[in-house]
Order: structure tokens, then sequence, then C-alpha cells
């Protein structure tokens, strides 16, 4: 059986996705098989052959060579709008039962799967459920995505803190940049230090 994570971040649009490919990509230079899964994703497209093609989906198929699309993305919808906002428009109650399903599918054929949430740790993911039920759900140790930026670290820490209080492991976080010229970068990342650790990467703007 793998070893799982489910990777969460500060906010939306800080990066979960690019530092997915990049842990993926660690992973694999230390041989291993690694999978991945985005359960939930907004904002697709419907390509003129009738796939669906999501940015997300498509950038970690592309580190990992995955082909059962199905699988590792069994909730899809067009509005580029919070899961639950999506799901009650196209009438879909996400199963939280399924995507365990499917993550064990996974599970069982890599060394690694790695989970992508939407948003952030708190977002809805339906009527009845945020991304911290899935995770809780699959039972896996979290990494945090921290997008640099003015306000990162109180979004940091209150993100760890509604992770440990879930009962949930925070296995490491991900220092991002995501703008060019963060004002007292090294200070920041120094705080961030002191209180959640050493960050697994730090990766720097890539615009």
């Amino acid at each position: 059986m793998a070893q799982g994570y489910f990777i969460t971040g500060t906010d939306t649009e800080i990066g979960k996705t690019h530092s997915a490919v990049k842990l993926i990509r660690h992973w694999q230079a230390q041989g291993k098989s690694v999978l991945a899964m985005k359960p939930v994703a907004s904002g697709c497209d419907i390509l003129p052959d009738g796939s669906w093609h999501n940015d997300d989906v498509a950038r970690l198929v592309a580190a990992t060579g995955q082909t059962d699309l199905a699988l590792m993305n069994p909730y899809r919808f067009l509005p580029p709008v919070s899961p639950h906002i999506a799901a009650r428009e196209a009438g879909v109650q996400i199963d939280l039962a399924l995507i365990a399903d499917h993550y064990q599918g996974l599970a069982a054929e890599a060394d690694v799967v790695l989970v992508e949430g939407a948003g952030g740790w708190l977002a809805p993911l339906s009527d009845g459920h945020r991304m911290q039920e899935l995770a809780q759900q699959l039972q896996l140790p979290v990494i945090l995505v921290v997008g640099m930026r003015l306000g990162c670290i109180n979004h940091a820490l209150l993100t760890a803190q509604a992770i440990r209080a879930a009962g949930c492991e925070l296995a490491g976080w991900i220092a991002n940049r995501v703008v060019p010229n963060q004002l007292a970068y090294a200070d920041n990342l120094a705080t961030l230090k002191q209180y959640l650790g050493e960050p697994l990467l730090e990766l720097p703007y890539e615009g």
C-alpha cells in the first residue's frame, strides 16, 4: 500500500498544483512510483472531441503519466467556482466514500499517492463537507502550501492550527513564492520556520 499525502493551501491560486508537481518529480528522482489524485476539479473545459480538460489535472497527468482520468478525478465541473456551488448547480452529491474507494485503487498501484484538494483547508466540498473532512476520510498526513506574500504568516498559522485541531498530521509545508519581490521575504520565511519548522521545499517565483 502506498504512502499517501493530502496537499492543501493557505488559499486558492497559491501554487498547490505547481508544488504537487515538484513533489512528484522529487519522489520520482528517488526511484519511487507516484500517482496523483484530484478528487474534485471545477473550471473545466469541454474540448472539441467531447473530452473534459482541467489545467490542474492535466499538469498532474503530465507529471505521472496516468491514463485513468476517471479514477484520479471522479468529480469535474465546468464553472470556475467553489466545488460545493458547482456540484449543487450540476445536481451532483459529492460522495466521500467513493473518493476513498478511488484513492484505494490508486494506492494499490504506487509507492506514493498525492491527493490535491481544491481551495483551502476549510473550503466547502459539498453542502455537508469541507476539504478537511475529505482528508480525515482518507486518513492522510497533510502537506501545506504557503503562498509567500503579504498576510501569509497569519494564513499559514491559522491553517496549520485548523489541520492539527482536526486531528490530522501536518507532515510538512512548502514555501511557494507567488509574487516576484515580496518585501521582507527572508523575515517572513524565518517566522514561518519558527512556528512550522523547516519547509519541505522552498520554491522560487516562476511568473
